[in-house]
């Protein structure tokens, strides 16, 4: 039996002068999916992470805003946990580099590097801005490349040749605060002395702890020689101030890493059998894990060693590199609303489509990700809509009307049962290798499978049978335990949909040992839709939303506008009948009804329209409770496009006459009327 594996992940720190966008989310998914995997497979993985909070950026954009560098940290950080939160990124603890943590372990570390003389200090010269008489961070600095001539180009690195330089070495340099051309001033600096480590480094990248490209991409630093490194900047500067001096402070890439240990170290503290030597010691048997975009693979992969070795501190186990994202081919642009915020997502759509979509498309490669938003709408409802959902669906109601809810003991399909289960080995090697799209396309092909069996059996035609009635729920009980499988596998990419499986099964949280496990002679619950089809038209409302509106402040009161269409026809204006004829009005069973927090006159209704079920968001809560509602018939407005509210997806109206004065009173059918009859 394997032993268990204690691990230490962390995701690159996002930045505290910004909003969490689709690019920090996919880094972040791609991490909570393997951190999840993890501790499904019994391993104990502790997840950490931080906002990277010091910098000129920070202090310039408090001054700006009138407050404190702390206040406005201290603000962003509850901005993206909430953002974090919200997409089901499962952060065991996110912190922030300024901290008290942090400032200890980054004095610690420069007191050993300089113990071990590998700090030194030379002037040099620097730009300066004469019109906000600040020095110039390398990030605050814009040219052309020294290298390729390309323009627009920040003054530490090159995104379009991946080629790193000093800012000096800009062509046309600008102040990206003032415009102006700057200036050089001497100045006294700290240096980190990276060249002592060349030999270590280069018998480290190539050691499998890196990506076979990103090998390749270090290999060209290694040979043109390294230089030692600069990690002092000089006053104003919101940091650490460096130990010994009044007016030097620790460059943000010298402490941001750290913050990795000083956020785990603050997890530590508040857990007992979690100690921080046991993870970082040079001869630690437990894993540290970095997942980063391949634009910091310098920060990551050549000076973070190098200042952890020099510091008597243990090296990463492994960096996962991924690539950048581009939607429908491009870069993400604000002005063509593909700039999207996690906020304006979730104000539009379900977090976990999303995390399904990275997933097929996430690889152990550094490749760039595309969001083709068309793919995106059609992958969500072919695959998990169409295929991994509709087997419950598909089963489950025989189970709960027939059977009074129970399953058989009966394994029969042996042989699809033995492959569902044996697929359990394939899929844990993807995901331990962050091929999550290979993983994705082995449950997709459990879930064609699966629906396979189920078309060849049809238990719907069987069920008209009284002496077919045991082959039923023996088809449908197999049905359902396919799909508690896929669920299983899925269930590191979807954790809030396997809940609801979980729940729907009524059983204990499901891990990776439970894949062997059949459901055999037990009751399951009442099976309600567990998601809902991703429509176009919200996509397209999304990308018109990050255009102009995006913050949460241009949301309309749903809960309002819901409750008030009861009362519209009033002022509606004449129609012809040819309007009249565009809509389908048909007869609905309220199978469950529910209030809905934090709205006073909205039920959250599940209805039976006879040939599926739809969730419907009504302003009928004042006159009718929710627990007398379940079983009644109703009329809905069926080909109505399903809305975006702020509780979730409306897909129709129910109709219901009256005013404000006189009640509001539900418009039922006459009895002998069944779920799903047009309305005429």
């Amino acid at each position: 039996m394997q032993a268990k594996r204690n691990i230490l992940v962390t995701s690159a720190l996002p930045n505290a002068n910004g909003p969490i966008h689709l690019g920090h989310l996919l880094e972040h998914i791609q991490t909570d999916i393997w951190v999840r995997f993890q501790n499904m497979m019994g391993n104990r993985c502790t997840y950490v992470c931080a906002d990277d909070t010091h910098g000129t950026a920070t202090m310039l954009k408090a001054e700006q805003l009138g407050i404190t560098p702390e206040t406005l940290i201290a603000r962003v950080q509850q901005e993206h946990e909430r953002d974090f939160s919200g997409f089901l990124v499962s952060h065991d603890q996110y912190y922030t580099t300024h901290s008290d943590e942090n400032k200890v372990y980054s004095e610690q570390i420069y007191q050993r590097l300089k113990e071990n003389d590998l700090i030194f200090t030379r002037d040099v010269e620097q730009l300066y801005d004469p019109e906000k008489k600040i020095f110039l961070a390398d990030r605050f600095v814009i040219g052309g490349c020294p290298r390729c001539k390309t323009p627009g180009q920040y003054g530490d690195n090159c995104e379009s040749c991946a080629a790193t330089y000093d800012a000096t070495e800009l062509i046309d340099a600008k102040s990206v605060f003032s415009g102006v051309s700057p200036v050089l001033n001497n100045s006294a600096h700290y240096f980190f002395d990276l060249p002592k480590f060349s030999d270590m480094l280069r018998k480290w990248t190539s050691s499998g702890t890196l990506q076979t490209e990103v090998t390749n991409k270090l290999s060209e630093w290694l040979d043109t020689g390294l230089k030692p490194w600069d990690i002092s900047r000089d006053a104003p500067y919101f940091g650490f101030l460096i130990p010994g001096t009044e007016d030097k402070y620790f460059y943000v890439w010298m402490d941001a890493p750290i913050g990795y240990m000083a956020s785990f170290q603050h997890y530590c503290d508040k857990h007992d059998d979690l100690v921080f030597d046991d993870y970082w010691k040079t001869d630690s048997e437990y894993e540290v894990h970095h997942f980063i975009g391949k634009d910091i693979i310098n920060f990551h992969a050549l000076f973070w060693p190098a200042v952890l070795e020099g510091s008597r501190y243990r090296k990463p186990t492994r960096i996962h590199t991924h690539g950048f994202i581009t939607v429908d081919g491009t870069k993400m642009s604000k002005s063509r609303g593909t700039f999207i915020k996690a906020e304006t997502y979730l104000d539009h759509l379900d977090p976990e489509y999303l995390r399904y979509y990275y997933a097929t498309k996430l690889n152990a490669s550094t490749d760039d990700i595309d969001i083709n938003l068309e793919d995106f709408v059609q992958r969500v409802n072919s695959d998990l809509v169409g295929k991994v959902v509709n087997i419950a669906s598909r089963c489950a109601g025989f189970i709960n009307k027939r059977f009074d809810n129970q399953l058989s003991n009966t394994i029969h399909a042996p042989k699809l049962w033995a492959e569902s289960i044996a697929s359990a080995g394939t899929i844990a090697d993807y995901y331990e290798a962050g091929e999550y799209g290979k993983a994705v396309r082995e449950i997709t092909r459990l879930a064609d499978n699966a629906n396979q069996y189920i078309a060849k059996h049809e238990p719907w035609k069987l069920a008209k049978q009284d002496d077919q009635q045991q082959a039923v729920q023996d088809i449908c009980t197999m049905g359902i335990n396919l799909f508690k499988q896929i669920m299983l596998y899925l269930k590191p990419i979807l954790p809030e949909l396997a809940q609801k499986t979980e729940a729907f099964l009524g059983i204990q949280a499901l891990t990776w040992k439970d894949s062997e496990g059949f459901l055999g002679p037990v009751k399951i619950n009442a099976f309600s839709p567990l998601i809902q089809r991703m429509d176009a038209k919200i996509v397209d409302q999304m990308i018109e939303a990050s255009k102009q509106k995006p913050d949460r402040e241009s949301i309309a009161n749903d809960t309002n506008e819901a409750a008030n269409t009861v009362q519209a026809a009033e002022s509606a204006t004449n129609i012809e009948i040819g309007d009249f004829s565009k809509i389908c009005l048909k007869v609905a069973k309220i199978i469950r009804a529910e209030n809905v927090e934090g709205a006073d006159k909205l039920l959250r209704l599940e209805l039976d329209v006879g040939d599926h079920q739809r969730t419907v968001f009504s302003g009928i809560k004042s006159a009718y409770p929710a627990n007398d509602l379940t079983g009644k018939l109703c009329v809905v407005v069926a080909n109505l496009s399903p809305r975006k509210m702020r509780f979730g997806i409306s897909e129709g109206m129910i109709l219901a006459a009256g005013t404000g004065d006189e009640g509001i009173f539900l418009l039922s059918p006459d009895e002998g009327a069944k779920p799903g009859m047009l309305v005429s």
